[in-house]
């Protein structure tokens, strides 16, 4: 259990707030990490039924995944702006309410226009979610572990590809499609139940205005160029990472769930770990996350060809994936120089548009090189990113009268 941490009421009146009911609140955002994952990505697993159901092509289908990307890249931060200003439990529990009635909706859709609109809503509603809930989470516990604050939210997301897809994609193939959706409305229902029976009602000033603890925008443009260019280079192989597996390591159509469902769960394993340590080691913890996931695409493009290395290194990189999330999430709290909240939209669009860019950059090297390229591309922009991690102390100004947060290891509370 997390210790007692006293949240400011609206009131302006210290309530506590238990060391049980701040946990469960925690699994509350968790579990909202494991719908939005679970809700974006479930229409790939169930492209063909859906495309046979509404009389629509594949790549159609697909528009309903990419352009639910391209959303949350665009509306991220104007949404945070917008309702920066409102109390968090607010924002968040309407959030969850938009994703139950936009996905009863999608699931009852007669055509497939509305259900398309039904899936940009449930976009809009995810950019504001993923702004707001790392800032939310490192509210409700003492200031020494909002590292792994964002770890217990981020386990949901983990999760989601471990569990939630596979299982949506499952029900919707052996009954109907909707009923996936149908049950992730039923499940933003009970989240917003949630949301307004843990969450404290945090002052606006005490959640949306408060900047990092060492606020440094040079620091923070430095993690989030660190996000795009990191996200890219993961997303260009794990995009194709089937052709990659099939054609380069010579496993069999049956042996594909086996293998990702290795690095589904070293993305748990990973998630789950990194937030014992990112507290102390914010800035080593992400530069090393971030080499592992290099290390690990580079090992596969060397070493794609046999069998037994890719799957460990499969593994290994869904850890360090999972683990690198955590650590730019939680080093953007850290170093926002703006309110963590608007800092986290900016993190979040640029992840996605990572992901865009990455399925972009790996279409394009599939169909004119060969398999192998998407890993050794992939490989190399992420060594970028951790050069611009690596890069980031340079960056960070000095303050007149203040001593430069030169911290690799803790981040130091600033005089108020």
């Amino acid at each position: 259990m997390l210790p007692p941490y006293d949240p400011l009421l609206e009131s302006g009146v210290r309530m506590p707030l238990t060391s049980r009911r701040a946990a469960a609140a925690l699994l509350m955002l968790s579990v909202g990490t494991f719908s939005y994952v679970t809700i974006e990505v479930l229409p790939i697993g169930l492209l063909t039924v859906m495309a046979g159901d509404l009389d629509r092509s594949n790549s159609q289908i697909g528009l309903l995944v990419s352009g639910y990307a391209v959303i949350v890249v665009l509306t991220s931060i104007p949404l945070t702006r917008l309702t920066h200003r409102f109390p968090r439990r607010t924002v968040l529990s309407g959030t969850l309410a938009v994703v139950a009635v936009a996905n009863l909706l999608a699931a009852a859709a007669p055509t497939y226009e509305v259900l398309f609109g039904a899936r940009l809503v449930t976009a809009l509603s995810q950019a504001l979610f993923w702004s707001i809930a790392p800032s939310i989470a490192t509210s409700l516990v003492p200031p020494d572990q909002q590292g792994r604050a964002v770890a217990r939210i981020s386990i949901g997301a983990a999760l989601a590809s471990v569990l939630g897809v596979p299982l949506g994609t499952w029900l919707g193939t052996n009954t109907s499609w909707r009923i996936p959706f149908l049950l992730t409305a039923g499940l933003g229902a009970a989240l917003f139940a949630g949301a307004l029976t843990l969450l404290p009602r945090v002052e606006v000033q005490d959640a949306t205005t408060r900047r990092g603890k060492a606020p440094d925008a040079r620091r923070y443009a430095a993690v989030v160029a660190a996000a795009a260019i990191g996200v890219t280079g993961f997303m260009t192989f794990n995009t194709y990472v089937t052709p990659f597996l099939l054609e380069l390591s010579g496993f069999g159509q049956g042996a594909l769930g086996a293998v990702l469902l290795a690095s589904g769960l070293g993305g748990v394993v990973g998630a789950a770990l990194v937030g014992r340590v990112l507290d102390r080691h914010p800035w080593a913890v992400l530069l090393q996350a971030i080499v592992l996931v290099a290390a690990v695409l580079l090992g596969l493009a060397a070493f794609g060809q046999w069998k037994v290395p890719t799957v460990i290194l499969i593994a290994v990189g869904g850890l360090a994936y999972s683990a690198m999330a955590v650590a730019l999430q939680t080093r953007t709290l850290q170093v926002a120089p703006v309110n963590t909240s608007l800092a986290s939209a900016g993190t979040n669009s640029a992840y996605n548009l990572g992901i865009a860019a990455g399925a972009l950059l790996g279409g394009v090297l599939i169909d004119h090189s060969s398999v192998r390229s998407v890993a050794a591309v992939g490989g190399l922009l992420v060594v970028v990113a951790a050069l611009v991690v690596l890069s980031e102390p340079l960056l960070a100004r000095t303050r007149v009268g203040m001593p430069e947060c030169r911290d690799d290891h803790a981040v130091r509370e600033e005089p108020a």
